[in-house]
């Protein structure tokens, strides 16, 4: 049997680390359903504290998703923790962007957060790996 899946990322802050992978990957954040969190509250399946507002929107505090615009990709959710990234990432996402530009996603990127962690080469191929804001890595190749 094959499965789906999502990948989850961990965030201290997960609506503003949703937003900025968005725009980092051209995707789109999943909208959010003030109807069905405010009935999830008024029949006492949540509390109001289990919500806040982001951009004026209701959303559950807990996380916000982003997906791909065709739904080609798995779906990534950004997962609030309570604690912050201290070790490096055993998994990480390659993003590629082509080799033609790579120098110029590391200049947008880094003009929005992210850290210049490292350059590599294999044979012809280059890439780059930056952290986002919250430090979790990823790979420009």
């Amino acid at each position: 049997m094959a499965y789906l899946f999502q990948v989850t990322i961990d965030s201290t802050a997960p609506h503003p680390l949703a937003d900025w992978w968005a725009e980092a990957l051209g995707w789109q954040r999943e909208p959010t359903d003030e109807a069905f969190i405010r009935r999830m509250v008024a029949e006492g399946h949540a509390t109001e504290s289990e919500t806040m507002r982001h951009n004026g929107e209701l959303v559950w505090a807990v996380g916000a998703a982003i997906r791909h615009p065709t739904d080609e990709a798995p779906r990534v959710l950004f997962q609030q923790v309570p604690e912050p990234k201290t070790v490096k990432n055993r998994v990480h996402l390659d993003v590629r962007v082509g080799p033609e530009n790579v120098d110029s996603e590391v200049a947008r990127l880094t003009a929005r957060g992210a850290t210049v962690l490292h350059h590599g080469r294999q044979g012809p191929f280059r890439w780059v790996t930056i952290a986002d804001p919250e430090g979790n890595e990823l790979c420009l190749t």
